[in-house]
């Protein structure tokens, strides 16, 4: 499962008042934007891991590198499924101008690609990890990319060494119901 997302940042424009016994911490509602960054993230749900990376730019380039990473952490696999969305970025092309063509095609031959359903990213997992990450560690204002990698990398590692997983509850009754449009009818 793949997605990405991107993250604001943000500046506090004044000093935030810290919390004090029986007071929270205070801060401005004035803040100062510093840009953006992205967030991809790629999860294998059933064994509780995630790679996670922090780019400056969301291209094509960024995300062909971002699979040449996950192809090489699993360098011994013959074939890594990937459950996507329909990014114009995420097409075999983006390997092609990214890479060498034989490069290319030798990463594309490692890949198998499921596009979700327009308005069915729910169904990807990725995106669950994604609204993780950003509710333990993401939910504040960061002002640079390098304070945004860190949290980043701890929030990675720590979920991966706990090898925490996703209880996915929509089961194939649900789906029929829910994507019934989706179904061809007899």
């Amino acid at each position: 499962m793949h997605n990405e997302s991107p993250k604001q940042l943000i500046a506090e424009t004044k000093q935030p008042i810290p919390a004090k016994p029986g007071q929270l911490a205070r801060y401005d509602y004035e803040y100062s934007r510093k840009g953006v960054c992205n967030i991809f993230i790629a999860t294998e749900p059933l064994m509780g891991k995630r790679i996670v990376r922090v780019t400056s730019t969301r291209k094509k380039q960024d995300w062909a590198r971002f699979l040449e990473e996950i192809a090489r952490k699993y360098r011994y696999a013959e074939k890594i499924t990937l459950v996507m969305d329909n990014l114009n970025t995420h097409k075999p092309a983006s390997l092609y101008e990214t890479f060498k063509p034989k490069k290319a095609k030798t990463l594309l031959d490692r890949f198998e690609f499921i596009h979700t359903p327009k308005h069915g990213s729910w169904l990807n997992m990725a995106e669950i990890e994604l609204r993780v990450l950003s509710n333990q560690c993401l939910n504040r204002r960061i002002d640079t990319i390098t304070e945004v990698r860190r949290q980043v990398s701890a929030w990675e590692k720590e979920r991966n060494n706990k090898e925490a997983v996703i209880n996915w509850r929509f089961t194939t009754e649900d789906a029929r119901i829910k994507l019934k449009r989706l179904y061809p009818s007899v």
